[in-house]
């Protein structure tokens, strides 16, 4: 009896062992096409079409092994590329995914990447590299660490000082805490005016025709007005759904282009509408007779009409004009001659 216990411990022990070589070695008469960078894997190998046909217990397990070995085999192959520990020693293991070669389709085209300010194309053509500072500062006068930049900031605003020093040739008449204000003012107008530059120069490389360019001076028209503020809507990251309106700004915000935003049909929706349209389009272009748009034809004949009084009246006003024009020579005015 203790024989046969044995040899049943070590049967159970051998057939463990196979069923962990089995979770990790799968065999394919087809190798299967892998797209690493895509996390893509495609078997080519047919699956039996006995056990496939019909619902049942046995097709859902059929399935689930299959998924199971072809997602063994993916990272069986994940495991064979180069990795690197992200964030030091102790941080986790990351692999390095080759570039993909199936091209996936998309819903919309990938995000353009922003155009540089004036700032950063200076700083890259003179070479000069940012250098990060700690946001937090120790403020000697109020004994704590307070913000480098920002309301509350480290120093205080010297503009709101009880004291101010009066600097070395200047008036000694001139009141310096107004001179501190109006400075900070014309700080804070000079960088909204390199902001609203910065957004015109972003929105002109963004679209394909360039479009004016915005002249923040007090002097504006309308529509440069109204493309002031789109563009300064438009500018967050919602897109201006959660801004402020003006009074008679419309409820759904401007798109990024300008135009009028376009909407689609869902794609499970109202049958039985998409039969009838697509019905009518066929209808419309099967039929010999052109479609009439009365409206657009009413439009053209009262153009054309306002257009031919004008330029009778414009013939008319040039003969008044004419006649207008002839000086009629009053008697007497040549008798010094004659006479």
């Amino acid at each position: 009896m203790a024989a046969v216990r044995v040899e049943a411990v070590l049967a159970a022990a051998e057939e463990q062992e196979a069923e962990k070589r089995r979770s990790i070695t799968v065999e394919k008469e087809l190798e299967l096409e892998y797209d690493l960078g895509n996390l893509l894997a495609v078997d080519r190998n047919p699956p039996p079409a006995a056990a496939l046909r019909g619902a049942g217990p046995r097709r859902e397990a059929l399935l689930r092994a299959l998924a199971r070995d072809n997602t063994q085999l993916l990272v069986s192959r994940l495991w064979e590329l180069p990795a690197e520990r992200a964030g030091g020693a102790g941080g986790p293991l990351v692999a390095q995914l080759p570039e993909p070669t199936f091209r996936l389709p998309r819903e919309k085209p990938p995000p353009k990447p922003r155009p540089p300010t004036r700032w950063e194309q200076f700083a890259r053509l003179k070479g000069i590299r940012r250098k990060k500072k700690t946001s937090l500062v120790w403020d000697e006068q109020a004994k704590e660490w307070r913000r480098r930049w920002g309301y509350r900031r480290a120093g205080g605003d010297p503009s709101r000082a009880w004291l101010a020093e009066v600097p070395a040739g200047a008036d000694p008449e001139e009141d310096q805490f107004a001179r501190l204000r109006r400075e900070k003012r014309e700080r804070v107008a000079r960088n909204e005016l390199n902001r609203l530059r910065n957004l015109a120069r972003a929105h002109r490389a963004g679209s394909a025709v360039p479009a004016a360019p915005l002249h923040p001076t007090g002097h504006q028209d309308r529509d440069e007005l109204r493309r002031v503020s789109r563009v300064a809507r438009v500018s967050t990251a919602s897109l201006g759904r959660f801004q402020p309106r003006l009074p008679k700004e419309s409820a759904e915000p401007p798109s990024r282009s300008g135009g009028k935003k376009r909407r689609f049909e869902p794609l499970l929706g109202n049958l039985a509408a998409e039969r009838s349209r697509q019905l009518e389009l066929l209808r419309d272009m099967s039929s010999k007779k052109p479609v009439l748009d009365i409206t657009r034809a009413v439009n053209k004949q009262l153009r054309q009409e306002e257009a031919e009084a004008a330029a009778a009246n414009k013939g008319k006003k040039q003969s008044k004009r004419g006649k207008r024009g002839r000086r009629q020579q009053r008697p007497g005015r040549s008798g010094k001659k004659s006479g």
